[in-house]
């Protein structure tokens, strides 16, 4: 199936506009309307865990809802896209950048390249989403924020309650009930 590259333009840029107002409230649970009710969306959490979300509402309550949860204060600026309107796959290059700064002036960022790839199943809707960071330069991130006390109460909390591992929507390894790729 191929889709009209105006539409998927279209699409880049609701979910753009979208995200910005996300960002603004520190609520991202308005982008659950941008999936269809079957889709899925994960992302793998270092060696041990995966996150994979299952639905509509489960990406509302858990990836959009749960796994966001402390991230007030945080934008994520797309700086590229790759998209391919034979297949519907879309690819968004994002930076993590939180609003308090080091000493020197420079935002705590996310180093590395972040991104999202998403199936296109039209109707500006998406049928599945995968994440991709690099999940040690998220540890080396969070613990200098931890040593420079540069963290939120909410970042704080969320860390605390994640610890653990065993939040809903977290599987070891290999083991999410649906396949990443």
């Amino acid at each position: 199936m191929s889709f009209d590259r105006a539409e998927l333009e279209e699409m880049k840029q609701r979910w753009l506009d979208a995200n910005v107002e996300a960002e603004k409230a520190g609520d991202w649970k308005t982008l659950a309307e941008f999936y269809t009710e079957d889709a899925t969306y994960g992302w793998n959490y270092g060696p041990e865990k995966d996150f994979m979300a299952v639905g509509r509402e489960e990406i509302r309550d858990l990836a959009l809802g749960q796994e966001m949860e402390g991230l007030e204060g945080w934008e994520y600026p797309y700086q590229a896209w790759v998209i391919d309107e034979k297949t519907g796959d879309m690819i968004g290059l994002w930076k993590q950048v939180y609003e308090r700064t080091r000493e020197d002036g420079t935002n705590y960022a996310l180093e590395g390249i972040q991104g999202s790839w998403f199936k296109y199943a039209g109707n500006f809707q998406f049928s599945w989403q995968r994440d991709f960071f690099d999940f040690g330069n998220v540890s080396a991130l969070f613990i200098e924020m931890l040593k420079n006390n540069a963290m939120s109460d909410g970042m704080l909390k969320r860390i605390e309650k994640s610890a653990p591992g065993n939040l809903p929507g977290w599987y070891p390894f290999g083991e999410a009930p649906v396949a990443f790729w």
